[in-house]
Order: C-alpha cells, then structure tokens, then sequence
C-alpha cells in the first residue's frame, strides 16, 4: 500500500506542469532585430516576444530581465528590466518596449544602457557569442518599491527579494 501511494505521488509530482518562459521571436539566437543601436552597434533594437506559462500559485504580479553575463565589464550587463506586471498578464508583444505597448501597470526601469526600456544585444566586435538570459520572475508582491530611474542594482535585489519562482530562456548573439 506505501509503495503505491508513493508512485502516485510521484505520478502528480511528474504530472505538474512547469512555469515556462517561451518566445516566438527567439529561437536560441537573437538577430539584428534585438541587436542593439548605438554603442557600435547598429541593429533595430526590437524586443522580442514573451510568452509564459503555469505560474505558481500565489503569483501577484511578474517582473522580466534580461542580462548577458558574458559582458567584458566584471559584473555583466543588464539589457531590460520590467516590473510591476498583472498577475493577470502571460505575453509581452514583440517590440512592445519601443511602442509603449506593454501591459497596464508594467514599469521598464533604468538598464546598463543608462535609459528606461529594452537595450539589445551588443557584444563588443570579434568577441564570443554571449548569452543572454531572459527570466521572468512569479513575485509575492503587487508591485514593487522601484522608479523607472532606479538602477538595475537595485530593482535586481527587489525582485530577488519577491521571487516565488522563475523561468528563464537563453538567447545568443555575436558580431563579426
């Protein structure tokens, strides 16, 4: 009888969908679209489309990043920052940050870029492809105690703070 309540817990264990983070635009590499202008750079600056799933219960609202570790700075490079989105809310439309189409409520914060809303990819010239890693965080929170000129640092350790749960994608890019 244990032995059969065991598999079936694991059975509802295996059963439970996962929180996913997916994305119709981003298929393992970005393109000059979500490269970046300025910098050197001279992409189309776009954001990518976002898309999630089965978030965790007791989610009240999500917060998106994107950062590239691979960055030559030391401490990396923060490319996007959203907070405050509906709990409600499952999609972010491609190029929704230079539209101001993002949903009611959502907050983009101060990048490494030094401004509000999504800064591409821009490795430097020659160098390695980097990574780049779109998360998207389930919080505990309605909204979080950040400004769009607070900086990445700061709204980093805020939703970290918050973070229920979190699903993540890796996207890469590299200049020749």
């Amino acid at each position: 009888m244990r032995t059969m309540w065991i598999m079936m817990l694991i059975g509802s264990f295996l059963a439970a969908e996962s929180f996913t983070l997916e994305s119709a635009t981003l298929r393992g590499q970005m393109s000059k679209a979500q490269e970046f202008s300025g910098f050197g750079c001279s992409g189309e600056n776009i954001s990518p489309e976002l898309h999630w799933s089965h978030a965790p219960k007791g989610t009240k609202s999500f917060a998106v990043t994107v950062y590239d570790p691979d960055a030559p700075t030391g401490s990396g490079w923060w490319h996007w920052l959203i907070v405050n989105i509906p709990a409600d809310t499952h999609k972010i439309e491609a190029g929704a940050s230079a539209k101001k189409t993002l949903p009611k409520g959502a907050l983009e914060t101060v990048t490494d870029y030094g401004i509000a809303g999504f800064g591409g990819a821009c490795p430097p010239q020659g160098d390695k492809a980097h990574r780049y890693v779109f998360t998207v965080h389930a919080l505990d929170v309605e909204s979080l105690p950040v400004k769009a000129e607070t900086n990445s640092a700061v709204v980093g350790f805020m939703i970290n703070q918050h973070t229920i749960q979190k699903a993540s994608l890796i996207s890469y890019y590299q200049r020749d």
